[in-house]
């Protein structure tokens, strides 16, 4: 199969940062699914990922997780699918990635791709779909499809126009009935935010407590940081309601000050959408029947794909400048590319 991959620890500028291979065709497992990679999009997790290479490392590594394409052929023991199903998923960061013709991926982490989108536009939901709906419904513990739960109470979404942010903004939406706000700091990214459903949508450049106070909104119930952790981690400690949770997904360079949270009772929860792949948790199926919820939404015409840019084809030039820009932290959305294999 044909594959992107890094065989060395390059700077981005590099023409061998990325390189085109010729690797074996994978074999699936039990449960695995061997998927053709029709569209992939790109994440954060990507760049992590590449920058974590040591530098004595030899063996290729295949990067990407956010995919859709056609299934090629299952493993024994796979119940949910068959050759020729159409699928999207974003996969297990701990196993090759999906910047390849071929990918294996355990089928409890995979549904059927939305029948209303291409494969493209399908590609860009997988991750940041898993990520927003694992931090509203598990980590935060609201209801999905309770509308009366969250009536006269507001959500913060801290980091709207990111690629988790865009999905969770329509997520909150559509399966809540939380009034949405929505941080975001530019012209183009506020106009983002309010385009995916966002309610209100404040400032973070400065400091966003008091944005909120203009509005006469002296807390919120919960907030969702799709943004840096430590950075906002003050502001979260006075915005956040007694007893209310907040929930993170950006790891921090420095330990934050929990005892901030202490005089009010907070509840506060890391998300990381590959912990249950990454190890074998008995509720693995939970992203496969989330999936299919989020597919269900987008046939239904109440939320759709956040794909902002089509960066078309799938080459190492053009995936080292999406690495770029993710990393310069100015990416609205998600921007996908077709593969050409």
């Amino acid at each position: 199969m044909k594959a992107i991959a890094l065989t060395q620890k390059l700077p981005l500028d590099h023409p061998d940062c990325f390189v085109e291979l010729d690797l074996p065709d994978p074999v699936p497992g039990p449960y695995d699914l061997l998927v053709r990679v029709k569209a992939v999009a790109v994440n954060p997790v990507d760049y992590k990922q590449r920058q974590a290479r040591k530098e004595d490392e030899t063996a290729p590594r295949i990067l990407g997780w956010d995919a859709a394409g056609i299934v090629e052929a299952v493993g024994s023991d796979v119940k949910h699918f068959r050759r020729g199903d159409q699928v999207y998923y974003a996969g297990d960061v701990t196993r090759p990635g999906c910047n390849a013709e071929l990918q294996l991926v355990d089928e409890r982490l995979v549904a059927k791709k939305p029948a209303s989108l291409d494969f493209a536009a399908a590609a860009a939901l997988p991750l940041t779909a898993i990520t927003a709906w694992e931090c509203f419904f598990e980590r935060l513990e609201l209801s999905a499809g309770d509308l009366k739960e969250g009536k006269g109470k507001n959500l913060l979404i801290i980091g709207g126009a990111g690629g988790v942010g865009s999905i969770g903004i329509q997520l909150a939406t559509a399966l809540t009935g939380f009034t949405v706000i929505a941080t975001a700091s530019r012209p183009e990214t506020v106009e983002w935010c309010r385009r995916m459903g966002a309610h209100r949508v404040i400032d973070h450049s400065v400091d966003w407590t008091e944005e909120l106070e203009k509005r006469g909104i002296a807390t919120v119930d919960a907030i969702a940081c799709f943004a840096d952790t430590s950075g906002h981690w003050a502001n979260m400690a006075k915005a956040i309601v007694p007893q209310g949770k907040i929930t993170a997904i950006v790891e921090s360079p420095t330990v934050p000050d929990i005892g901030l949270m202490k005089p009010k009772s907070v509840t506060f929860s890391w998300e990381f959408m590959f912990t249950r792949s990454m190890f074998q948790t008995p509720d693995m199926i939970a992203q496969h029947d989330l999936l299919k919820e989020v597919a269900t939404l987008v046939d239904a015409g109440r939320i759709f794909s956040t794909m902002k840019e089509h960066g078309g084809t799938l080459t190492p030039a053009s995936l080292a400048a999406a690495h770029r820009d993710l990393e310069a932290g100015k990416m609205i959305g998600k921007r996908v590319f077709d593969t050409a294999w």
